[in-house]
């Protein structure tokens, strides 16, 4: 699909909404920018001093904002955050599914899982599922998904999805990534008329610590090369904010946007067969029912 731009964010005002990954970069701009618009904003990181002075300086500005502090490697955590969600929110207007990173090395979390997946993919896919009756008493409301234009060279490798056999850290990144809008497309079919809408983004190549755990010898040596012609993060949460707010996006779903406009995403996106198997895994790997 390819669209024009979509047209400018609206007023947040009464609206809540939660942000993964909230406390710097693409995420902690799209929160400022939300609470700029009048929305109530959850902020969710992993480090609680760093996730309150992100929320101090949001609130600098009279906003009311919340922290969740989790580790989204952790699958615990991860349903923690949602049972804590749950408490403080009786209404959910958007869940922007922002965190992601980039492992040069295999890394393996707490539940035995390949980190790049588990983060980029599995916590969102979790996430998004605990949090979805909330959203459906809250509708209209909206699902957004950051992804990455590395979806364009991912592969879903179903026989070796956590890169236990053959690792690449671009490789894991490209099908984390393929993943989010293959789950995207998905969940917007499965939400048919719930009054959920939820689509999937590229941000752009943006200007933030992105991959500075792990980076690897090629990413090392690239970045400070490419580094001054990226976006701001406040320009790499133009998107992210428009697929938060503008009323022109309130009955789409199901789309891939980059640069305000929905466009198609790579081929291999749209194989229903494959993305039915990888939420089928993805559902076992999380531990909740495909249905």
């Amino acid at each position: 699909m390819a669209g024009p731009v979509t047209g400018a964010a609206g007023s947040m005002t009464g609206r809540t909404v939660l942000v993964t990954g909230g406390t710097g970069g693409i995420g902690l701009a799209t929160a400022t920018r939300l609470a700029g618009l009048g929305a109530r904003v959850g902020i969710v990181g992993r480090d609680a001093s760093r996730a309150e002075a992100a929320a101090q300086a949001i609130r600098a500005d009279g906003a009311e904002v919340d922290v969740f502090v989790a580790d989204l490697s952790v699958q615990r955590d991860v349903r923690s955050l949602a049972e804590a969600v749950l408490a403080a929110y009786p209404r959910l207007d958007v869940l922007v599914n922002n965190v992601g990173g980039y492992w040069a090395t295999r890394h393996v979390t707490q539940d035995g899982l390949e980190r790049t997946f588990a983060v980029n993919h599995l916590a969102p896919f979790l996430l998004t599922h605990l949090l979805l009756d909330r959203l459906r008493a809250s509708a209209p409301a909206r699902i957004v998904t950051v992804s990455s234009g590395a979806q364009a060279m991912g592969r879903i490798n179903l026989e070796d999805l956590q890169g236990a056999r053959d690792y690449s850290g671009q490789r894991a990144y490209n099908q984390s990534k393929l993943a989010n809008v293959m789950f995207t497309y998905e969940l917007a079919q499965r939400l048919r008329g719930s009054g959920v809408t939820a689509n999937v983004l590229h941000p752009g190549i943006v200007r933030t610590a992105f991959g500075q755990e792990d980076s690897g010898t090629w990413m090392r040596l690239m970045l400070p090369v490419v580094r001054p012609f990226m976006k701001s993060p406040e320009r790499g949460a133009d998107t992210s904010v428009l697929l938060a707010s503008s009323p022109d996006l309130e009955d789409v779903s199901g789309c891939y946007f980059a640069d305000g406009r929905a466009k198609r995403s790579s081929r291999a996106s749209y194989d229903t067969e494959v993305a039915a198997r990888l939420w089928r895994a993805s559902a076992e790997l999380v531990g909740i029912e495909p249905s």
